[in-house]
């Protein structure tokens, strides 16, 4: 089945969820996207990340998804068809010189209410209104459902839509958008930066990037936290970490490496982290940050270091527009390129079960193109 050069005004084609997968691979055809208004925009999709958020989505692990589903949330494309209301945007004035022909991205949110009477969205942190909406599994204010990057076209808010700097290439800036701002967000909101200590905890996906990142803030130590050492080369000779745990195959990692960082940034979606011994290894003052969500509840753990050290346990989603215009800028300054396997999207089956067998080295991007889509 050939892929189309241009959507149908009311139907776009992509691999549409059905049912739970794996046992319900995604099967490629039509879905309804939301009804274009004069506040959105339309892209014809180049590239999508693969996040490990669809997994959790596909196979309802995080409660039941609304299928069809079409998931996908680190997607990047040309703009091929611009609302009216678009230039004098007033929720969003950056979003105002977007055109058509322009390179643009979308990450994990695609709304959220912007009224006058939202603290949130009056305070610039769209991402933590409550009306908002998922850039997949959710629903628009009129009750349409949200589609996202596994598909050939994308349509909703400009809002929520980002030119792509010129020195990004597009393989290379779609993970930024969901994997990338996850990262970056909880560095740039508690301090990371001279002067500052920082653990990363998982070297995956989301790891590989918060150490990219935190070399990027310029933080003084930036160490690399896994299970094993089989990644301890990659972290060190080529992130650029400047130190390296490897908390099963050393019994007194937590002793050794106590009170010595100011910022841990837990990227792990396991409830089996050792929580209580990552603790240890905070200062007086310290943060914990949760950015992984694993299925199951999280471990329980002694309260003793918060009164002894008084040290913080927070969490953080995503990032607001500003956090992401901020982090792409820094990106395309500081050459901040996450580390990608290019794959095509009629391939995205088979994409999906590497992803689960923990294969992306360190991330997936699928690509669409006139090759991979002529098999289908």
């Amino acid at each position: 089945m050939a892929a189309p050069s241009s959507p149908p005004s009311k139907t776009f084609l992509g691999w549409v969820a059905h049912d739970t997968w794996p046992k319900n691979p995604l099967t490629f055809g039509p879905f309804e996207p939301k009804p274009f208004t004069d506040t959105d925009i339309e892209i014809k999709i180049s590239h999508c990340g693969v996040c490990g958020s669809e997994l959790h989505t596909l196979r309802s692990g995080w409660g039941p998804t609304n299928y069809p589903c079409v998931v996908g949330h680190e997607i990047v494309g040309t703009v091929v068809r611009v609302g009216s209301a678009v230039p004098t945007l007033a929720s969003s004035p950056a979003a105002r010189d977007i055109k058509v022909g322009d390179r643009v991205g979308v990450g994990a949110q695609s709304n959220s209410c912007l009224r006058p009477d939202c603290d949130e969205c009056q305070a610039g942190i769209e991402n933590l209104c409550s009306r908002g909406t998922g850039t997949y599994n959710s629903k628009y204010p009129d009750g349409s459902k949200s589609h996202g990057g596994y598909a050939l076209h994308w349509r909703g808010p400009a809002h929520f839509v980002f030119k792509i700097p010129d020195a990004l290439p597009s393989a290379a800036a779609a993970p930024l958008l969901c994997g990338g701002i996850t990262s970056f967000a909880p560095l740039l909101n508690n301090g990371a930066g001279p002067g500052k200590k920082v653990g990363i905890i998982g070297i995956g996906g989301l790891g590989h990037m918060g150490i990219l990142f935190a070399k990027a803030l310029n933080c003084d130590r930036v160490v690399a936290i896994s299970r094993r050492s089989n990644k301890r080369d990659d972290a060190l000779n080529r992130l650029g970490a400047d130190d390296y745990i490897a908390t099963d195959e050393d019994p007194d990692w937590a002793k050794k490496h106590s009170r010595s960082l100011d910022l841990l940034v837990s990227t792990v979606s396991s409830s089996k982290m050792p929580f209580s011994d990552y603790l240890r290894l905070l200062r007086v003052g310290g943060t914990f940050v949760q950015i992984g969500l694993p299925e199951e509840p999280m471990p329980a753990f002694s309260a003793w270091p918060l009164s002894q050290k008084g040290i913080k346990i927070t969490g953080s989603s995503i990032g607001s527009p500003a956090e992401i215009r901020k982090m792409l800028e820094l990106a395309a300054e500081k050459k901040v390129l996450p580390w990608v396997q290019e794959r095509p999207m009629s391939d995205v089956n088979n994409v999906l079960l590497d992803m689960d067998a923990g294969k992306a080295r360190y991330r997936y991007v699928l690509v669409n193109d006139v090759e991979s889509q002529a098999k289908l």
